[in-house]
């Protein structure tokens, strides 16, 4: 059975920051590449950041480059986003998922071949 969960997040205040983690079983984490989406209140999905499968590539959402920083550790399967400088609109629920294949390419950002999903860990930024 494959299991995608996500921790860490939490309330800050703006300027603070989190490290969200995203644990996987069930499937082979190292061979494919992973991301994080969030989405807040009456607004669409968005892709965050994701990660090529041996984490020699980044990409990032402009609204969150060089503040929000994606990462991997294959010995624990695990998956990392650590957020500073934190904004009010950064706040959202937080999503893990897993792709299908090791790249970033195409609509990652869409969500697009990102198979397995966690139920979100909630974010909540005060101004």
């Amino acid at each position: 059975q494959v299991q995608v969960m996500e921790s860490g997040g939490g309330l800050v205040q703006a300027g603070g920051s989190l490290r969200l983690s995203c644990t996987v079983s069930g499937l082979p984490f190292d061979d494919r590449a992973m991301g994080w989406f969030r989405q807040a209140p009456g607004k669409q999905r968005e892709g965050v950041s994701c990660i090529t499968w041996k984490g020699y590539e980044t990409y990032y959402a402009d609204s969150v480059k060089g503040r929000f920083t994606i990462s991997r550790d294959h010995a624990k399967n695990t998956l990392y986003l650590q957020m500073n400088s934190l904004q009010y609109e950064d706040t959202a629920m937080y999503y893990c998922a897993t792709r299908s294949y090791g790249d970033c390419s195409g609509s990652w950002g869409k969500g697009a071949d990102f198979g397995y999903w966690g139920q979100g860990t909630q974010v909540t930024v005060s101004s």
